[in-house]
């Protein structure tokens, strides 16, 4: 991308016709926050959603966004859910239009407080009727070329003891657990989700197959091994797939570089793989295309994303695209979308 363009001129160079402009969509990942020079607020989601894909409803996935600056340092992550709360009734009062957005809300809790979590866990509940999980990020790698997640997780967090204490406070209150790692740690999520099998637990962006920094230059290596721990890890029957994330500048995929965005068949052709693997494995009642925007929005637009999904299934059923595209996402995340 040129300097001197902003992201929505450099995205405009790619104007596509919208695919299916008739199907139901639950959006279950994107994020929302007002930094300096960098903000994604309610209407800028709907800017984006509203760009001809029928977007009905949206699942908020915790981003350490207006965290409380005040109080026990536990619980300062209920700010988010709070401002959430806040952003899903200006959407439910109709004044940005029919979207139900923020229907679900991800937050989050340090499990590694054991038992005590479960605090943290009543107050998010508390703050929001929508609120339905958490995420506690994973994602480490030796190279400093890889950055760790934004929770500044430790090596093999997900086999910690204190985690699997904190854990175990979701299943007593039936909420769900969203996972974010890198590939070189799904087998250490395999090995949770067979420990806590009554837990839903949510894989994000395929488990994060890494193509840059000491891992460029492998991606047949990887995705080898790749689908072998993704084989695995669908034999839990508690787990869903999201399906997105892959145009991620981890990825190496080098989206986001280009003077000209991708458009949905260049996207296809680079990561159809993966989706039609995951879709083989999970099958389409638990898997669930996301757009993970704004952070995807660094490589391509909304509406060519959800376009190449759409060509990557475009052979499936009705019965299959209604499960893909809305329905397994609103049964994760027990979505009313009723706006209240």
């Amino acid at each position: 991308m040129s300097e001197e363009m902003s992201r929505e001129e450099w995205l405009g160079q790619v104007v596509e016709p919208v695919i299916e402009p008739e199907r139901r969509i639950c959006d279950p990942h994107h994020h929302l926050w007002d930094h300096p020079q960098n903000r994604y607020l309610l209407e800028d989601l709907v800017a984006d959603t509203g760009g001809g894909h029928n977007v009905v409803s949206t699942v908020f996935v915790e981003c350490s966004s207006e965290y409380r600056e005040d109080g026990p340092e536990a619980l300062r992550p209920v700010g988010e859910t709070e401002f959430v709360e806040r952003v899903a009734r200006q959407s439910a009062s109709g004044e940005f239009g029919p979207m139900c957005a923020c229907a679900g809300i991800v937050g989050l809790a340090d499990l590694t407080l054991g038992a005590r979590a479960g605090d943290v866990l009543d107050a998010h509940m508390a703050a929001s009727s929508r609120f339905r999980g958490i995420r506690h990020a994973a994602g480490w790698d030796e190279s400093d070329e890889v950055r760790n997640s934004h929770t500044d997780p430790p090596r093999h967090l997900y086999l910690r003891e204190d985690f699997r204490e904190g854990f175990a406070e979701l299943g007593k209150r039936g909420l769900s657990f969203d996972a974010w790692l890198y590939h070189t740690q799904i087998g250490e999520l395999s090995d949770l989700a067979r420990t806590f099998a009554d837990t839903t637990i949510i894989f994000d962006h395929f488990g994060g197959p890494l193509g840059i920094g000491p891992y460029k230059g492998k991606r047949e290596e990887i995705f080898e091994r790749w689908c072998d721990d993704v084989a695995e890890l669908a034999a839990c029957s508690n787990v869903y797939a999201k399906l997105g994330g892959l145009v991620m500048p981890l990825s190496g995929f080098g989206f986001h570089r280009r003077l000209v965005p991708a458009n949905s068949d260049e996207i296809v052709a680079a990561t159809g793989r993966y989706y039609r693997h995951a879709i083989d494995h999970f099958g389409v009642e638990r898997c669930m295309f996301e757009s993970n925007f704004p952070v995807d929005k660094q490589s391509c637009s909304y509406v060519v994303l959800w376009n190449a999904f759409k060509k990557m299934v475009a052979d499936a059923s009705v019965t299959e695209k209604n499960w893909l595209f809305h329905d397994a996402a609103v049964s994760a995340y027990r979505i009313s979308e009723d706006g209240g």
